[in-house]
């Protein structure tokens, strides 16, 4: 159960971060995204604990298994983000990839979203 709450936990993250996309394609998201970014938003700036994760650290102990240590964010993201061995030149390949696709996808919604040019 704690793998499948994990499960939900990162898809939850990835839909507070990423969920703007889906609205600029079904803005109906917009209904379910608000909230949800509210809520990631405020449990960052207020340094608060999203209560997924000490119901995730029980249920591990509750198993048999051991709990890590920290938030999610900092067990699995930051771990995920920043692993042993990560050399600057990657870090500014990455970087570089993450603004090339970014630019990408804004650059296409801005050249489907702008009027024709009249001639």
């Amino acid at each position: 159960m704690a793998d499948g709450l994990l499960v939900l936990h990162a898809l939850f993250v990835v839909f507070v971060v990423a969920g703007g996309l889906l609205v600029l394609r079904w803005p109906a998201v917009a209904w379910m995204h608000l909230p949800a970014a509210a809520w990631g938003a405020m449990i960052e700036f207020a340094g608060f604990t999203c209560p997924l994760t000490p119901i995730e650290k029980a249920w591990r102990r509750a198993a048999g298994d051991r709990a890590y240590e920290g938030g999610f964010i900092e067990h699995y993201v930051t771990a995920a983000l920043y692993p042993a061995g990560l050399t600057r030149p990657t870090q500014v390949a990455l970087g570089a990839i993450v603004l090339a696709l970014n630019g990408w996808i804004y650059w296409t919604l801005w050249r489907r979203r702008r009027p024709a040019d009249r001639a």
